[in-house]
């Protein structure tokens, strides 16, 4: 687990723009394309600005292949969708390969197993996918793309998409499963804010259920990356 720490969410997103610059160029001289999932949320978006902006000529953009970690019920124009806002902050004005999106104006399970069928056609394996990025954050509570505390979805583990019913939401969430998650070369947390600070250190540094905190069953091979603001940082010993 390697964690970073920057003073300001502003530092955060700039940093966070300029590893998925990094991983980017790699993935593509070494496997010819770069398949990242993108996260929802205030601080990826920040991100995604700053990758419109100021890397539309740095990457290859034509070899960049998009999906997403989680989506919620709603169609890709409504103002909840996590398709919308990556749309508006990046996804309009850079000249990607394709974007994957979550089909959330679909009855839940039928909109995950069109995802998890697009997974199999692009990866063509029976084998869990390998993205080369996924980005994550977490919420309040504990969760990460939709694997939210105490929900079925933590103990799937022969699927790759699920829709996630969330009781305290009243509604379904589809999401990447914890073994797709865990399978990338690179899964990168951002995570910016006070109201997380106590949660984070819940998750770095104790022995806390991951039931209860969803975002400690993500261990990637060689762990997870954490870049977080200073104000999330703040409870870490």
């Amino acid at each position: 687990m390697s964690v970073y720490v920057y003073d300001t969410p502003e530092e955060l997103a700039g940093a966070a723009a300029r590893e998925f610059a990094d991983r980017a160029g790699e993935a593509i001289a070494e496997r010819g394309r770069f398949a990242v999932v993108l996260a929802g949320g205030s601080t990826p978006e920040a991100m995604y600005g700053i990758l419109a902006s100021d890397y539309d000529d740095q990457i290859d953009w034509s070899k960049v292949y998009v999906f997403f970690g989680d989506e919620r019920t709603v169609p890709p124009h409504h103002d909840d969708s996590n398709h919308k806002m990556a749309s508006e902050a990046l996804l309009d004005h850079v000249p990607v390969a394709n974007v994957h999106r979550m089909r959330g104006e679909l009855p839940p399970d039928e909109a995950a197993a069109a995802y998890e069928e697009e997974l199999r056609t692009f990866f063509r394996t029976e084998e869990v996918p390998r993205f080369d990025l996924i980005l994550l954050g977490i919420g309040a509570d504990g969760h990460t793309a939709s694997l939210f505390p105490e929900t079925a979805a933590l103990e799937v583990s022969d699927r790759w998409v699920v829709a996630n019913p969330v009781l305290k939401l009243d509604a379904a969430r589809i999401t990447l499963t914890v073994p797709v998650i865990n399978a990338a070369r690179t899964v990168t947390f951002l995570v910016a804010g006070e109201d997380k600070a106590e949660t984070l250190k819940k998750i770095l540094e104790s022995d806390a259920d991951p039931r209860a905190y969803p975002a400690r069953l993500i261990q990637p091979q060689g762990g997870p990356e954490w870049m977080l603001d200073r104000a999330a940082a703040s409870a870490l010993s």
